[in-house]
């Protein structure tokens, strides 16, 4: 079964525990100015879920443009959140690998996993599928408004 064969790779991500270190670190390997990070909006905005609860969890994200594909670098500061779960289990490491579907419901029901997390942003909204224990990284879908 294919069912992310032709979906485009959009995101590598890690989760941090410090991301101006690590985005510093990030843009002198890549010979670029240090970008600056983001906080994710709250709850009240994104809407987002852990495991099925409402969770006030916010990250702060920060984006590496690469010509064939974003490093987000992410922070947890609120929980609990798949990021604060990755953090304390593995440290700072890779967490996921994010695809751009139309579809984030669908997809992750044909491939049968759990959507750990989800949650909107401006522009569209996103779904963390549980493939850790399978794959050794979480799966995101990107769904982008129309």
């Amino acid at each position: 079964m294919a069912l992310l064969k032709g979906l485009k790779v959009t995101q590598i991500a890690l989760v941090v525990d410090d991301i101006d270190t690590y985005l510093a670190a990030y843009a002198r390997v890549f010979g670029i100015e240090t970008p600056s990070h983001i906080v994710t909006d709250g709850q009240d905005k994104t809407g987002a879920s852990y495991r099925g609860n409402m969770t006030e969890a916010r990250a702060k994200l920060g984006f590496i443009h690469l010509p064939n594909i974003t490093i987000e670098l992410i922070e947890p500061i609120g929980e609990p959140s798949v990021w604060k779960d990755h953090l304390d289990q593995h440290g700072p490491s890779v967490h996921h690998i994010a695809f751009g579907v139309a579809d984030k419901a669908a997809v992750a029901e044909d491939l049968g996993m759990d959507v750990v997390q989800h949650g909107a942003f401006t522009g569209g909204s996103y779904a963390y599928l549980d493939a850790f224990g399978t794959m050794g990284v979480d799966i995101e879908l990107l769904q982008m408004d129309s």
